[in-house]
């Protein structure tokens, strides 16, 4: 019985943001804010593939945004100069994210720490500096044009709506997939190598493959993410893969919660809104939204996934207290012992 309740109260929060996600289109019909919620479920699969290496195995990654740029470029320069299906060009992002992952998992061998982030930053930069200078294959900063949306058996997926229902449909999925690696033993693996590494390699566990598979993962779901994210604006240009990209990546890993899925749903969310909800601010926004960040950093090191935490404990004790209530009406107390007269 704990067992069901434990999974009930993990599954209940992700039930519930499906159901409110598949409503929104009908409460919003503004093609503007639900553009927004479409790049609210293309960063959430960039950041469940980030959780799985910096997350579960503790590797400080800020190349997010250079796996995210090669995506939408793989997939948009296949669309726009060979005419290649969409489709194809989300299969081929999967492999260059596939390609990247192993390229970038073997440094993480070597390098932990500030010397890794410097490197996953110089592999976002020297992306971002091909893409601008290989002007005959890119565009340069003129950036990509009429990047196409994908079809359905020759029909077309235009407008906002029916797209956002495409992505929120994969973004289940990807969500799913995500709970299943932290619960199954790749996951157990990846936080094994974050707490205790060298156990882990006296137990006889590859810890090269499980940095590289971490690695992998991520840059899958981040080119796959970014190619989603080309074909649902239709534009793309070089400078929108900053690494102020792949720091906000991590800011909505960090303020929803390190590690836990659904905590990547909700750093989803607030990160992405609250430039929209700041906006009125004018030059004051940025100070606002880094002294909110850093309010959370100091207040929920866990993450607001964490506030939630207490809420099974405290469910259990209230069932407890229900249960010991018809001992003591017969002469017993909460806790089973009967009281002798």
């Amino acid at each position: 019985m704990k067992k069901e309740q434990k999974l009930i109260f993990r599954l209940l929060p992700l039930l519930i943001a499906a159901v409110i996600a598949a409503l929104l289109p009908q409460m919003i019909r503004n093609e503007y804010y639900m553009t927004i919620a479409c790049q609210i479920l293309i960063y959430l699969i960039a950041v469940c593939g980030l959780n799985f290496i910096t997350g579960l195995t503790g590797q400080m990654n800020l190349g997010t945004a250079g796996m995210f740029a090669m995506g939408a470029y793989v997939s948009g320069l296949l669309n726009v100069k060979l005419g290649v299906s969409p489709w194809l060009g989300l299969v081929a992002a999967l492999c260059v994210g596939w390609l990247i992952g192993k390229a970038l998992g073997y440094p993480s061998l070597r390098l932990r720490g500030v010397y890794l982030s410097l490197t996953t930053i110089a592999f976002t930069e020297i992306i971002r500096m091909l893409l601008n200078n290989m002007k005959g294959v890119t565009n340069g900063a003129q950036g990509l044009r009429g990047i196409e949306r994908y079809n359905f058996f020759g029909y077309r997926v235009e407008g906002t709506i029916p797209y956002y229902y495409m992505v929120l449909i994969v973004a289940i999925l990807v969500v799913w997939f995500a709970r299943r690696i932290v619960n199954s033993k790749w996951g157990r693996e990846f936080k094994a190598v974050r707490d205790n590494i060298d156990a882990v390699e006296s137990c006889g566990i590859d810890v090269a493959k499980v940095k590289i598979r971490a690695f992998t993962l991520a840059a899958m779901l981040g080119s796959f993410a970014g190619a989603l994210y080309a074909h649902l604006i239709g534009y793309i240009n070089p400078e929108s893969f900053t690494v102020d990209l792949s720091t906000n990546f991590v800011i909505m890993l960090m303020v929803g919660g390190i590690g836990s899925v659904f905590g990547n749903v909700i750093g989803a969310v607030i990160i992405t809104l609250l430039p929209e909800l700041l906006r009125f601010l004018g030059k004051y926004y940025y100070f606002v939204y880094y002294t909110t960040v850093l309010l959370c950093a100091l207040f929920l090191p866990k993450g607001i996934v964490s506030l939630a935490a207490p809420i099974p404990g405290k469910w259990n004790r209230l069932r407890a207290r229900r249960a010991g209530a018809p001992a003591m009406e017969k002469g017993g107390t909460a806790d089973g012992d009967h009281i002798k007269n």
